[in-house]
């Protein structure tokens, strides 16, 4: 029975009480472990997971991938030839329209991906200076309200933290029958 407790308010603690409470006749204060630490559990997991996850240049690699690129050269020349129609003067001939804009779609087809290319890389280099994954995750981890993590680690973990109790019961018996055989030996 004190296994099994025990297991159970240990899980309990490990997120409640979320704020401080006073220690009677002491000076000092309790609370649950990711409450009171929860700061440092957000800078850690920020590290992490750009570290060991999730960088920016894979972030990036995967939404600039080859057939972005091929959309973004596409959505150019669609672009380019709106502006076209649009901003030269109605007494050009059509023909000649058409000539140049088979020209830019020509120069965007050639040239299209190396000039996509470099401005990918600076935009990388630039993410890579500006944006920090690890800062972003730290910051949602210290927003997001702890009785909704709460909720959300012990749906993710039910069956697993029920295991946790059980077992704590199950040693705590056998510890029980020892102790118990121990005595009666003596």
């Amino acid at each position: 029975m004190i296994g099994w407790v025990t297991n159970i308010l240990a899980i309990k603690l490990i997120f409640r009480p979320l704020e401080p409470v006073k220690i009677p006749l002491t000076n000092s204060y309790f609370q649950g472990v990711i409450p009171k630490r929860q700061s440092e559990i957000a800078k850690s997991v920020g590290e992490m997971i750009e570290k060991e996850l999730l960088s920016m240049e894979e972030l990036i690699d995967k939404i600039l991938s080859q057939a972005n690129k091929e959309e973004i050269i596409n959505t150019i020349k669609v672009k380019i030839n709106g502006i076209i129609e649009k901003k030269m003067p109605p007494f050009i001939p059509t023909p000649f329209k058409g000539m140049v804009q088979e020209y830019i779609e020509d120069v965007i087809e050639k040239e299209g991906n190396a000039a996509l290319e470099d401005i990918m890389n600076e935009l990388v280099e630039k993410a890579i200076d500006n944006v920090k994954i690890n800062e972003i995750i730290e910051e949602k981890i210290n927003d997001f309200p702890l009785p909704k993590l709460e909720e959300i680690v012990m749906t993710i973990a039910k069956k697993e933290l029920k295991h946790i109790e059980i077992l704590g019961g199950i040693l705590g018996g056998m510890i029980g029958i020892v102790q118990g055989l121990i005595i009666l030996a003596f």
